[in-house]
């Protein structure tokens, strides 16, 4: 945390964790000082789904929309952590939010089943489809986990995706939550607006709750 802000976007390297087959982050520096050039200019390549990032319908639906075309509404303003401590590759259910009211249009699930954004791991929680249902009949609009992804790294049905399809919410995943305390904030987690394509990287903060955004 620095001052009012928790930067809940884990630093993006070569070493950055990303599922198995996906393409890593790479530089290619094609001017530098070192090389007697008056500037340092670099490309990067990468998955989209790199780090802290936001899934577009079109990654889990032929007929899905790109990330261009989300509503940012959805990545910004009023949000509430919640931690859920899971066994490993263990979904989160609408049981497990017993005794807890949500309070927030977007929810931000801390699981702390992938401690390390450099070391990929699959045992990671995810999100249950009726948790995604549940919390959408409650005006939830977005959901986010501090890992990979809301479904289970070996899901080819993608229960939980469709879930988000069927209820229209958006969803963030690769968050890093570890020094977030349980509580509302004020989410700012914008995606680029990348003509079609099926994800974005964001830069995700966490914000007081209810601070007017200017």
């Amino acid at each position: 945390m620095q001052g009012l802000l928790y930067d809940i976007s884990p630093k993006l390297t070569p070493r950055t964790a990303v599922f198995p087959g996906d393409t890593p982050l790479s530089q290619e520096t094609l001017l530098s000082f070192q090389s007697g050039n008056h500037l340092m200019l670099s490309a990067l390549r990468g998955t989209v789904h790199l780090g802290a990032h936001a899934d577009a319908p079109c990654h889990y639906s032929a007929d899905g929309s790109d990330i261009s075309e989300r509503d940012l509404r959805r990545y910004l303003g009023l949000c509430q952590v919640i931690t859920v401590d899971k066994k490993p590759s263990g979904r989160i259910l609408p049981e497990d939010l017993a005794g807890r009211t949500v309070t927030a249009p977007r929810v931000l699930f801390r699981t702390n089943s992938f401690p390390n954004p450099f070391e990929w791991q699959d045992d990671f929680a995810s999100l249950s489809p009726q948790l995604i249902g549940a919390l959408a009949v409650q005006g939830v609009v977005t959901v986010g986990i501090d890992t990979p992804s809301v479904d289970p790294h070996d899901s080819k049905d993608l229960e939980s995706h469709q879930a988000l399809l069927m209820h229209d919410v958006a969803v963030l995943e690769g968050l890093d939550l570890s020094k977030v305390p349980d509580g509302e904030y004020t989410l700012v987690a914008l995606p680029l607006p990348l003509v079609g394509f099926d994800a974005s990287p964001v830069r995700a903060v966490l914000l007081p709750a209810r601070m007017p955004i200017v």
